[in-house]
C-alpha cells in the first residue's frame, strides 16, 4: 500500500519537474495537435477531474520530452504520465474548492523568473528568442500563463496539506526500525566545517591610485579613444576584457546595485563617470536597451592589495584565533564581529554549506581546494586552524580560519550519529504518505473520467467509460 501511494506522488513530482524544464510549454502549449511519430493526432480531452480537463497534447508533450531527453521510455509510460497529471489536476480542483487564491502578479513573477533564465542563456537577445521559438517572449508567456497558474495552485494546495505534518522521536525510531538492516545506507566519512573569512582592506594610497587610473581612462574615452581596445588593455575583469568589455544584455538585478543604477541611467552610447562597487572602479557605456534589459560594456580597475595589506590581515587572523582559543569569544561570535559579510557562510554563523547537497555535511572527497582538507585534517572536533591564505573565484585573496565542527568515520546509518538526517527522511516519508492517502480519498470523492485509449492502463481503467460496474 505504501509503495502504491508513494508511486502516485512520484508521478506528480515527475510532472512538476517536467513543467519546470520549460520545454513542454515552449513546444506544446497552445498547439492544436500532438505528434506521434510521423502522424498528427487531433487534440482532444482525454480526462476530466471535477471541473478540470486534461488534453491529449498534455500527455503526448510530456512523453515526447522524456523521450527526447535520452531516458529509456515505453508506451506504458503514458499511463504513469496521465496518472501524475490527474493527481496534479485533482490538487488544482481542490484548491479552487478551498478558495485558494493566486494573483496575477504571482503568476507574472514566476513567468518572468523562468523566462529570464532562458533569456540569460541567450544573452538577453529577444530577437534570437523569437527566431528560435517562433514567438515573442510576451506571446510565450501568454501561452504559459494558465499552466503556470495551475502549477502554483497545485504547489500551494500541497503545502497547505503537509504544513502541519510533524514527526515525533518515536516515529523516527519506528521509521529506522522498519528499514531492513542490510538496506541501511553505508555513509562515507563526513565533516562539518565552520569558516571565518577575513578580507584584506585596500590602503588609502592604492585606493587613490585606482581612482586616478579609472579617471584617466574615462577622459581618454571621452576624447575619442576606442572603448573596446582600452578594455582589452586596461580592464581587470578577465571575463569581459577579451571581448572589449562587452557584458551583453542583462536584466535588472544582475549587476552590483551601484553599477546597475549607473547603467540604466545612461543614454545610448553615453559613458559614465567612475562608479565604485565592491569589485573596484568601473567606467560603463550603455550600448542600448530593450525594455527592462540593458546592453553594456565596462572597464574595471581594481585597487591593488599590497603585501603589507595581506600581512595586516593575517595578523588580525592570528589575533582573532588567539581570542577564540582563550575562550574570550566563541567561533560564531568571531564570525559575526570580524567575518566578511558577503561570504556565503556568514549568514549561517560561519557554517559552510555543501553546494552539491545543500546541507552542512562534506565527504572528505568533496572538500576543495585541497588546502582546506589539509587545514582541517589534523584538527579534533571543536579545534580551529591557523589563518590560511586562499584565492576566491573572483581572484580576491582572503584569509580563512576553519573550525572542525563534527566528524564521523565511514559507517552504516544509525540513530546515534545520524539522527537529524534520519529524522528528515522520516518526516518526508510521512508527508508523502499523508499526501498520497489524501489523493486516494479524493479519487473516490471526485468525478473522474478517462478516455478509452487508456483502458489498458492498470491504475486508470476504473475511470474509463464503460468499465464501471
Amino acid at each position: 500500500m505504501k509503495n502504491r501511494l508513494n508511486s502516485i506522488l512520484i508521478r506528480i513530482h515527475m510532472n512538476q519537474k517536467i513543467f519546470y524544464s520549460f520545454f513542454i510549454g515552449l513546444l506544446f502549449v497552445g498547439s492544436s495537435y500532438a505528434q506521434d511519430g510521423n502522424h498528427e493526432i487531433l487534440d482532444k480531452v482525454v480526462a476530466t477531474i471535477g471541473g478540470e480537463f486534461i488534453l491529449l497534447s498534455d500527455v503526448e508533450g510530456q512523453y515526447a520530452y522524456i523521450a527526447q531527453s535520452g531516458n529509456p521510455i515505453t508506451e506504458e509510460a503514458k499511463c504513469q504520465i496521465l496518472e501524475g497529471i490527474i493527481g496534479q489536476k485533482l490538487m488544482v480542483y481542490q484548491s479552487r474548492l478551498d478558495s485558494i487564491q493566486v494573483t496575477a502578479d504571482e503568476v507574472d513573477a514566476q513567468l518572468d523568473f523562468r523566462f529570464d533564465q532562458v533569456l540569460q542563456q541567450m544573452k538577453g537577445d529577444e530577437s534570437f528568442f523569437q527566431e528560435y521559438y517562433g514567438a515573442t517572449v510576451e506571446q510565450m508567456k501568454a501561452r504559459m500563463r494558465d499552466d503556470q497558474r495551475e502549477q502554483i495552485l497545485a504547489e500551494r494546495m500541497q503545502r497547505t496539506l503537509i504544513q502541519k505534518v510533524a514527526i515525533t522521536p518515536e516515529e523516527v525510531k519506528k521509521f529506522y526500525a522498519d528499514i531492513p538492516k542490510d538496506s541501511l545506507p553505508f555513509l562515507n566519512a563526513e565533516v562539518e566545517i565552520g569558516e571565518l573569512v577575513l578580507k584584506p582592506k585596500v590602503n588609502s594610497i592604492e585606493y587613490q591610485n585606482a581612482l586616478d587610473k579609472i579617471t584617466d581612462i574615462r577622459e581618454r574615452l571621452v576624447a575619442g579613444e576606442d572603448f573596446g581596445e582600452m578594455a582589452k588593455k586596461y580592464s581587470d575583469d578577465p571575463g569581459s576584457a577579451a571581448n572589449g568589455g562587452d557584458l551583453g544584455f542583462a536584466k535588472r538585478g544582475i549587476f552590483a546595485p551601484e553599477f546597475e543604477a549607473s547603467a540604466f541611467s545612461l543614454g545610448e552610447n553615453e559613458i559614465s563617470d567612475p562608479v565604485e562597487t565592491e569589485f573596484g572602479f568601473h567606467v560603463i557605456q550603455n550600448l542600448g536597451r530593450r525594455g527592462n534589459y540593458v546592453n553594456t560594456r565596462h572597464i574595471l580597475v581594481r585597487p591593488v592589495i599590497t603585501q603589507n595589506d595581506l600581512d595586516l590581515t593575517q595578523q588580525l587572523g592570528d589575533s582573532v584565533r588567539t581570542l577564540v582559543l582563550a575562550d574570550s569569544m566563541s567561533f560564531e561570535q568571531a564570525v559575526r564581529k570580524f567575518g566578511f559579510k558577503d561570504a556565503q557562510s556568514f549568514s549561517n554563523n560561519g557554517r559552510m554549506k555543501n553546494p552539491a547537497t545543500g546541507n552542512n555535511f562534506f565527504e572528505t572527497s568533496e572538500i576543495s581546494p585541497p588546502d582546506v582538507y589539509f587545514a582541517i585534517e589534523p584538527l579534533n572536533v571543536g579545534e580551529i586552524s591557523e589563518p590560511l591564505e586562499l584565492k576566491m573565484p573572483n581572484g580576491d585573496t582572503v584569509f580563512k580560519i576553519f573550525q572542525l565542527q563534527s566528524k564521523t568515520k565511514p559507517h552504516r546509518a544509525n540513530l546515534k550519529e545520524d539522527y537529524a538526517r534520519i529524522q528528515q527522511f522520516a518526516k518526508e516519508s510521512k508527508k508523502n504518505i499523508y499526501l498520497a492517502e489524501w489523493l486516494e480519498k479524493r479519487y473516490s470523492d471526485t468525478y473522474i473520467t478517462v478516455d478509452q485509449i487508456y483502458g489498458t492502463c492498470p491504475n486508470l481503467s476504473k475511470w474509463v467509460a464503460g468499465s464501471r460496474p
